[in-house]
């Protein structure tokens, strides 16, 4: 199966350096296996002789128990065992509290030019970690026109037509202490049922506005005013007032959208002359931190309204 298949691919080469795992079978070539599953792989029943179900594309740990239990096996089942979980799709193995690689299992190794690391780690610690750097590097990515700030330590994306004021309404805020991520581009990935925003490399740090052109907001603001990566937890989309459109007034209606799968609340504020958006994206953020705190003040409105009409109803029987 060609790795073009895939959308991503992590190479052994970047989680050895990510770990800094000892190498103890492999040249530099080997290093260059792929993975493109974000799990591993604790070969009990593999190397019980039973392979069916088996999912030969993930990283495979040998902690303590695997290597009690290689210790029972005779040459001639070893042989066969290794053989398998050295097979070319297999990424690579790592052998945790620095166990010595079982003899056949390095003399295989070094014949098929197969990877095998070593780590001082307890085998519960590597699964996780491994599994967690994978996830990161592997999540569903994508690319969003908008501006991602932190106010009040929310990640807030900032979403609109071109013209509507998102970079200019972001350097307000950042000048009333707000941080940014990115402007301009967005690129978003999906971490643990999580939206992740980051900028690309060459926009970090920047904010373009029109008629001032790139502003250096590190220069400018210091380097607190910047962050290189937070969660989306909120989305404000501008768009142009309309005065024929009915616009949410009470904020008992329930907007999302949608992200890598991922629902996220959506606040959508008509721009028109004369309205503050900096003032109203940073009371949008602490009514919505009420609102997950189990503040709701649209539904407290709304339980006033009911208990004034059934009071009005008591007074007129």
């Amino acid at each position: 199966m060609s790795e073009h298949e895939y959308e991503k691919q992590v190479t052994i080469r970047e989680m050895k350096q990510f770990f800094d795992f000892q190498q103890v079978t492999g040249n530099e070539e080997s290093l260059d296996r792929w993975v493109i599953v974000p799990d591993v792989n604790r070969p009990g029943l593999e190397l019980t002789g039973f392979y069916e179900r088996s999912e030969p594309k993930r990283i495979v740990v040998l902690g303590a128990k695997e290597m009690a239990y290689i210790r029972t096996l005779n040459e001639e089942t070893q042989w066969e065992r290794f053989d398998v979980l050295t097979d070319p799709y297999t990424p690579a193995i790592v052998i945790c509290k620095n166990y010595e690689p079982p003899v056949i299992l390095r003399e295989l190794a070094l014949r098929k030019n197969f990877p095998i690391f070593t780590t001082p780690e307890p085998t519960y610690r590597v699964m996780v970690d491994i599994i967690s750097f994978l996830d990161e590097q592997l999540a569903p990515s994508d690319t969003l026109h908008g501006v991602l700030m932190s106010v009040y330590g929310k990640g807030v994306l900032i979403l609109g037509e071109s013209g509507m004021g998102k970079s200019e309404t972001a350097l307000e805020l950042i000048r009333k202490g707000h941080v940014l991520i990115a402007d301009d581009r967005v690129d978003v990935s999906r971490v643990h049922n999580q939206i992740f925003g980051q900028a690309p490399d060459v926009l970090k740090g920047v904010l373009e506005v029109r008629g001032i052109g790139i502003i250096d907001i590190v220069k400018m603001f210091g380097a607190s005013s910047i962050l290189n990566r937070i969660a989306v937890d909120v989305a404000i989309h501008l768009e142009p007032y309309d005065k024929s459109e009915e616009y949410e007034r009470v904020g008992m209606d329930s907007n999302y959208v949608e992200i890598l799968g991922i629902a996220i609340p959506q606040i959508i504020f008509p721009v028109k002359e004369g309205r503050n958006m900096a003032v109203l994206i940073e009371s949008a953020v602490t009514n919505f931190t009420l609102k997950e705190r189990g503040f709701d003040g649209a539904f407290e409105f709304e339980q006033r309204v009911v208990n004034l009409i059934e009071d009005q109803k008591e007074n007129q029987s």
